[in-house]
């Protein structure tokens, strides 16, 4: 289904959980959230039917997020319906990597082909510090599972903050000198759970490209990252700039967050909830929800935060 301005939608972004085992400053706050009662979240049968409802709309990849989706029990049956929806042709998953390990050949299984690791830092104690937890060694590990285990595509997904990890860009593109990996750096973006890093963790991906002067570009991959390689390395570098270079022109996703909401635009406080619904009223509401995809998001920066409304872990990453 194409959106009011003729951009293809056909990615799914399904948060399964609003819960994390982590607590990164950038997405969650200290004491964690509110556990909501089970009726306020989408049942397994009410996720699979709403990837149902997108696929006969044109959705054809689903990526599974959170929160940290590892950490819902169903997680394995739940991936399992998912991908054997007719129409939808791939479904990854984004993940800390903590609870990988035993789960790799069991989500691969059920259907997963794709994993995205969140990992900020390579320095044990910085990632203490951004996540609240000291669980370096187990993330890790999960990134080793990840290239061991049989997934089509591994992609590290990096947030990069000034004053935290930017003195850190050159190792952590290294990594794809060394591994089949991607490494893809995402601008902060201001975001109203967790507390603010202050405006000067908040700077732009040509850092970069001034720090890896030796990047040559390659071709896109539909996605939203423009896509860089160092020579001779296994793998991508990729910048996703939503903070000082809009792509909104070529968006083709829509979000469904946990407890049943859609979200045209992640920057937008404007939802559309399913929760409860027929598949038929299922149906209007992804129509609708398409249909007011606005052109572009609004100007991010510290001064002008984002109006999603919502804390990124209960969006989904």
């Amino acid at each position: 289904m194409r959106d009011g301005y003729g951009r293809e939608i056909n990615y799914l972004r399904l948060s399964v959980t609003e819960l994390c085992n982590l607590r990164c400053r950038y997405c969650m706050p200290e004491e964690g959230i509110c556990k909501k009662r089970h009726e306020e979240i989408l049942t397994q049968e009410e996720m699979v039917m709403a990837v149902e409802t997108a696929a006969e709309l044109g959705i054809t990849k689903v990526r599974i997020t959170g929160g940290e989706p590892l950490v819902k029990k169903n997680i394995l049956s739940l991936c399992a319906h998912v991908s054997q929806v007719p129409g939808v042709e791939e479904v990854c998953i984004t993940t800390n990597g903590i609870l990988l390990p035993p789960l790799a050949k069991s989500l691969i299984q059920a259907g997963v082909r794709r994993v995205n690791l969140s990992l900020d830092t390579l320095d044990r104690d910085k990632y203490a510090h951004i996540t609240r937890r000291d669980q370096f060694s187990q993330a890790m590990e999960g990134l080793k599972c990840a290239l061991n285990s049989g997934f089509e595509r591994v992609k590290i997904n990096t947030v990069l903050m000034g004053g935290f990890n930017d003195d850190e860009i050159e190792a952590l593109a290294s990594l794809t000198l060394n591994y089949p990996v991607d490494v893809r750096f995402i601008e902060l973006m201001p975001m109203e759970a967790g507390g603010p890093l202050g405006a000067s963790a908040m700077v732009p991906n040509r850092l970069v490209l001034k720090r890896l002067p030796r990047l040559e570009p390659v071709a896109e991959d539909g996605g939203v990252a423009s896509l860089y390689r160092l020579p001779g390395a296994l793998g991508n570098i990729g910048l996703i700039s939503p903070v000082s270079c809009q792509f909104c022109a070529h968006c083709n996703r829509i979000r469904l967050t946990a407890d049943g909401t859609l979200k045209p635009c992640l920057h937008s406080p404007v939802e559309y909830s399913i929760k409860g619904l027929s598949r038929a009223e299922m149906k209007e509401q992804f129509q609708k929800a398409i249909l007011s995809k606005p052109p572009c998001h609004e100007e991010l920066s510290p001064l002008h935060p984002s109006a999603a409304g919502r804390a990124m872990n209960t969006i989904g990453g």
